[in-house]
């Protein structure tokens, strides 16, 4: 899945690597949650350019945001398929910048949150699919969602999905919606290869929305992990209010914040 992610990478490292002519000038972000906005690299008018939009998708024929379900991941297996998704995967693909995302394995005592980053350091494009929202008074908000697929046996271990990831030379490729066949771009709509992601345990700081330091991507020692499963086995858990975050029943199973 993907449910928050950094990126860590310099503006013009990235502006570089992603070929678009906008300057834009933005701090390193350790904690990038859903709702929040994010870079967005479109292919208009045949150049690439640079998009802020909001991390959650909203389809154009939503009529109340208030009343719909947080969307901020799309199957790859149904994207074609989804009312939400199948205008967007046609005309509006679209690449997320990135420099690695968050993952939180289950345990026996508690959600292991680890840190996923390329084995060589670079830094990632995840698929994406976007949609501009006008609101009944003439708003206009861009809007995003990661493209997820099945994880290779490898990754597994971690979760059961994994954000698709679109290499430099294949650019061009997913960006590409005009008048061409789709099926090359749908092609790339599979898990990463094996040995291309690393990733270690990170403290539970990540955990919490407001923290956002370059603490939160350091390991976890064995020590520390020692400590977290000991008190997670010593405290009793408070009593939570459980809060479904869901899709509509067209759109089952594209929503979710983990």
């Amino acid at each position: 899945m993907c449910g928050r992610y950094l990126i860590t990478s310099s503006p013009e490292a990235l502006r570089r690597l992603f070929g678009y002519g906008e300057q834009p000038n933005f701090p390193p972000r350790y904690n990038v949650a859903p709702t929040q906005p994010v870079p967005v690299v479109i292919l208009e008018n045949g150049v690439r350019q640079f998009r802020l939009m909001r991390w959650g998708f909203l389809p154009a024929w939503v009529k109340d945001p208030r009343k719909f379900a947080l969307v901020i991941n799309a199957r790859a297996e149904t994207v074609l398929e989804k009312p939400s998704f199948r205008n967007a995967i046609r005309r509006r693909r679209c690449i997320l910048p990135a420099d690695g995302y968050y993952e939180w394995k289950t345990s026996p005592t508690r959600k292991r949150p680890h840190l996923i980053r390329r084995r060589d350091g670079a830094p990632i494009g995840f698929a994406g699919v976007a949609e501009t929202w006008m609101g009944p008074n003439g708003e206009e908000v861009d809007t995003v969602a990661i493209v997820t697929a099945p994880a290779a046996p490898e990754m597994a271990a971690l979760h059961d999905r994994v954000p698709v990831t679109i290499e430099p030379r294949d650019f061009d490729r997913w960006l590409d919606g005009g008048e061409i066949d789709l099926e090359p771009a749908l092609e790339l709509l599979v898990a990463p290869r094996a040995g291309t992601f690393v990733w270690h345990e990170v403290s539970t700081a990540v955990n919490r929305v407001d923290n956002d330091s370059a603490d939160l991507i350091l390991p976890c020692s064995e020590e520390d992990i020692a400590i977290a499963e000991a008190a997670s086995r010593k405290q009793p858990k408070e009593p939570q209010r459980k809060i479904k975050v869901s899709a509509p029943e067209e759109d089952n199973g594209q929503g979710s914040l983990f």
